[in-house]
């Protein structure tokens, strides 16, 4: 018998599933035109209009009623709407049955536009992992499926390539992207005994390696797992109308038997059911929700989880990376200094020429803030020579031009001036770049990079500050650069170095002490972290696909400075939801004294009580245009 029933029960699922959400915008439409046409009294057919947005809107929400109830004794509004549709039928009260039915459909509808679709972000992080490798043996090189690879073997890396497993560099010089763990927005020089990750890619020189780490042991492997448990840990919010359902229908039918009982008179419980659905209840967090996220539209951010905004109020903690999140993600000059007998715009110009036909980051980076800061065509360089992990060479002018880290001056002879080691000391210390340059054999001075700070930074944390939320710099780069970042944003709460499992870690230890957190990433490595923590917001125009994936809010023009009225706006939003809960119920409650009296009968009494859902929407509908102001932020 159990199997039949549940046999049943699926192939209604099934029957629910059909059609989606073009269907159910459908049946509304036509459901409400055959609803004015039945109150204007004008009838072409041989039944009552009324009937279609009962068998439409109605059949579903019954249905939905009995799964539940056979499936899981879930008692959820459903219940009580379905008693008083069925309960307004069997008096004869058609209009109001057709009436509920809509009402509680249009809810659904609003609920269901709210809820976003499944991420892929899993996917393409799988994407991600490297499907071949360079295996050396003693016959030569060959290709293999990267999975095949074990500890120990030789691997050889070629530029462009993605690193296949963890492991350590054995011979060959080069660079190497570690966005993808670290979130670096400059690429690292590495060289025999230095540690390679498995996702990273191998910009320049080829190497060789040896496998340490492979399979599931392997980096990018361990990040998908963090995005997985991550997400399997994140709670979803459970409507309002259907937490308080159960004491709702409790109420509903204590009343409406004891009125019958009392007064002997069936359509006044009736009646009571009608007025008791709660219609404007379910109206009160979507119509709320959806307005807010028209608002955060219109500031530049999309939500991707309907439930987001919900989340997002109740936060305390803000989470920042660093790299394309505080700062623009590439490096600009900062900084030429100079020793001897050269100009500064004359050991600009010439590194500016060696670095014109690098494909370095930093090289491109020198060569761009040239021209647009001394406004005239660089030389054209000669006999250029890209040497990976150290820098360039090249023939400018007549001049022999180096230009890249310290181990390339030593290599050529030309020693660091004291002077100038300890300039560039300085500018190290304060988390730059520092590209050395020397001309015909001697230490000519350098050129400091670092990732510039967002104008609207600073305003932006004081705003969150006075909202009373604390921000936090979660960040893989290197100590001096995040410590000059925060001090410059008056962030007080600091973490550096972090790979993609610590930041995760992190976000669970404030997670642990009872703290809403809201992670704000761009990169690939951030992924786990943004699925972890209560509400991620990732940067969709510099941000990876993975990072926006990842995430429930993605930032659309990347700019962070309205980022306090999101949260400020989220605050607002559940301020309404409760104003909304408050005003439907009070409405229903005096209906009910009402219906008991007699003074309202079913179609009456569905036209007062949905003067709450009218008056809800009107209420959320303010959301639209509503924007964070200096009272809002004291208060908060």
């Amino acid at each position: 018998m159990r199997g039949i029933l549940n046999n049943c029960v699926e192939k209604l699922e099934h029957l629910l599933d059909l059609g989606g959400l073009r269907r159910d915008i459908g049946f509304l439409v036509v459901s409400g035109i055959a609803l004015i046409l039945s109150l204007a009294g004008v009838q072409p057919l041989p039944f009552d209009l009324a009937w279609i947005a009962i068998v439409l809107c109605g059949l579903p929400i019954v249905l939905e009623a009995f799964i539940g109830l056979v499936t899981a004794f879930d008692i959820k509004a459903d219940v009580l709407v379905s008693l008083a549709l069925i309960a307004s039928l069997v008096i004869g009260e058609i209009f109001a049955a057709g009436e509920v039915a809509f009402i509680m459909q249009l809810g659904a509808l609003l609920e269901e536009l709210t809820v976003a679709r499944a991420h892929a972000g899993i996917e393409k992080l799988v994407r991600l992992t490297p499907r071949t490798a360079r295996l050396l043996t003693a016959e030569g090189e060959q290709t293999i499926n990267a999975e095949q690879v074990q500890v120990g073997d030789m691997l050889r890396v070629l530029p462009g390539e993605t690193v296949p497993v963890d492991g350590i560099i054995v011979s060959g010089q080069t660079s190497i992207n570690q966005a993808v763990m670290t979130g670096e927005s400059l690429p690292v020089d590495k060289g025999p005994g230095d540690e390679v990750s498995s996702g990273t890619v191998n910009q320049f020189g080829a190497f060789e390696m040896r496998a340490e780490k492979v399979g599931q042991d392997s980096s990018i492997q361990r990040m998908i797992r963090l995005v997985k448990s991550a997400d399997a840990g994140k709670a979803k919010i459970v409507g309002i109308a259907d937490r308080w359902a159960t004491w709702i229908v409790v109420i509903a039918l204590t009343a409406a038997a004891l009125t019958w009982a009392v007064t002997g008179e069936v359509i006044r419980a009736v009646t009571i059911l009608v007025v008791f659905c709660p219609c404007a209840l379910v109206l009160a967090t979507p119509t709320a929700i959806m307005a807010a996220i028209g608002n955060a539209t219109k500031h530049g951010f999309l939500v991707r989880e309907g439930d987001a905004l919900e989340r997002l109020a109740s936060v305390s903690r803000v989470v920042f990376d660093k790299t394309g999140t505080l700062t623009y993600g590439r490096p600009e000059v900062v900084q030429v200094w100079t020793e001897g007998e050269l100009k500064k715009e004359e050991l600009y110009s010439l590194c500016a020429a060696a670095e014109q036909l690098s494909e370095h980051p930093l090289g491109a980076a020198i060569v761009a803030c040239c021209r647009r800061e001394l406004g005239a065509e660089l030389p054209r360089a000669k006999n250029f020579e890209m040497l990976p992990g150290r820098g360039v060479a090249a023939m400018v002018n007549g001049k022999c031009v180096l230009a890249g880290n310290e181990q390339l001056l030593k290599e050529q002879g030309a020693e660091l001036l004291l002077g100038t080691a300890e300039a560039a000391e300085e500018y190290i210390s304060r988390g730059c770049t520092v590209i050395y340059v020397a001309v015909d054999g001697r230490c000519a001075g350098f050129i400091a990079l670092a990732d510039i700070l967002r104008e609207s930074g600073a305003e932006m944390v004081k705003q969150l500050l006075g909202l009373g939320i604390r921000p936090v710099l979660l960040t893989g780069d290197h100590d001096a650069a995040a410590r000059m970042i925060a001090g410059q944003l008056n962030i007080q709460d600091l973490w550096s170095g972090c790979l993609p499992e610590e930041k995760l870690e992190k976000i669970e230890q404030y997670q642990g002490n009872n703290e809403k957190v809201c992670m704000i990433g761009d990169g690939i490595n951030d992924a786990p972290a943004l699925k972890k923590a209560d509400v991620g917001i990732a940067m969709g125009g510099i941000g990876s696909d993975i990072a926006v994936e990842a995430a429930d809010i993605a930032l659309v023009n990347d700019e962070i400075k309205d980022l306090p009225h999101l949260l400020a706006l989220a605050r607002r939003m559940m301020s309404t939801i409760k104003i909304n809960m408050s005003l439907s119920m009070a409405l229903n409650f005096v209906a009910i004294v009402l219906a008991m009296t007699g003074v309202l009968n079913p179609v009456i009494g569905a036209l007062v009580h949905n003067a709450g859902s009218v008056l809800v929407i009107i209420n959320s509908a303010l959301l639209l245009k509503w924007r964070m102001s200096g009272t809002w932020e004291n208060r908060a």
